[in-house]
């Protein structure tokens, strides 16, 4: 399709010159489309409101997104509402296309808007592409009662009116007051000043937990192996094998080795995990630090 990579002006310029559809030649298209996968129609209808999804692009521009990948994206959702139409359901194709396009607009302008998911639920997408206008309205209706709305009075109030918890009005209001800014710009305006990113707190291990978690992971070791040392040959390879292996073997396969049933290599798996519970409790160490 020619949107695929689009060049704004050719595209919005042959968009412009594309046939008007009337409702019959519409439908006959749209069968011809869902019954026989005509492509041909299909092009033919995608073509013709190529310039309501550039116009519908055109008014999501305020937010910033490159208007090129706008026109992508509300092509995209008219391929999508070409696909789902069903022209038995008596409503025109523009009117059900509407939806689609709009959908896809506002998914990628939520999705690029910030590096922080500013939201994907259908009352946070209605919050973030309404609240400015709703604010301005409820700010100019107070200000017409002669009343000043402090941010809290202001913030319940959308809430209420747009019908989102106040949480979500208070997070949206906090990614739509600015821009993603870099850890790695500078706190001052000298080129020597400190990065962001240096204010950061180290989280990872320090020396002393990592020389303390290396200690505590020989212990186990330790007492694991003496537990082990505690069975029977049988009983060893059958808890290697069952617990101590990437993939752990079945009970049916350690059976056919072993030539017994199942069932009775199971009960040799616990029989083993009995023992080594009472070699561990006798050494004073917890059991279920070890055996799960």
């Amino acid at each position: 399709m020619a949107f695929a990579d689009p060049s704004r002006s050719a595209l919005t310029r042959t968009a412009m010159k594309a046939e008007l559809l009337d409702a019959e030649t519409e439908l006959t298209l749209a069968y011809a489309w869902r019954d026989q996968r005509d492509t041909a129609a299909l092009h033919r209808l995608i073509t013709a409101y190529m310039r309501l999804a550039i116009s519908m692009a055109g008014k999501y521009r305020r937010y910033g997104a490159p208007m090129n990948d706008l026109i992508q994206e509300a092509g995209l959702g008219l391929m999508k509402a070409a696909d789902k139409f069903d022209p038995d359901r008596g409503v025109r194709f523009s009117t059900y296309a509407v939806w689609w396009i709009k959908a896809s607009i506002q998914d990628y302008v939520m999705r690029n808007w910030s590096m922080v998911r500013t939201g994907s639920t259908s009352s946070q997408k209605s919050l973030f592409f309404n609240m400015r206008r709703v604010q301005a309205r409820l700010e100019r209706e107070a200000m017409g009662r002669g009343e000043t709305l402090d941010g809290d009075q202001l913030r319940q109030l959308i809430a209420t009116e747009v019908g989102v918890p106040l949480r979500d009005v208070e997070m949206m209001e906090g990614r739509l007051s600015g821009s993603d800014f870099s850890l790695n710009a500078t706190q001052s305006s000298d080129d020597e000043g400190r990065e962001w990113i240096e204010t950061l707190e180290d989280d990872s291990d320090g020396a002393a937990e990592i020389v303390g978690r290396d200690h505590d992971t020989a212990a186990l070791r330790g007492w694991l192996a003496g537990a082990l040392a505690e069975l029977n040959d049988r009983e060893r390879m059958i808890v290697r094998e069952r617990k101590l292996r990437d993939a752990p073997r079945t009970l049916e396969s350690l059976g056919t080795e072993l030539g017994l049933s199942k069932e009775r290599v199971r009960q040799l798996e616990a029989a083993a995990f009995t023992k080594m519970r009472k070699t561990l409790q006798s050494r004073g160490v917890e059991p279920s630090a070890l055996l799960h």
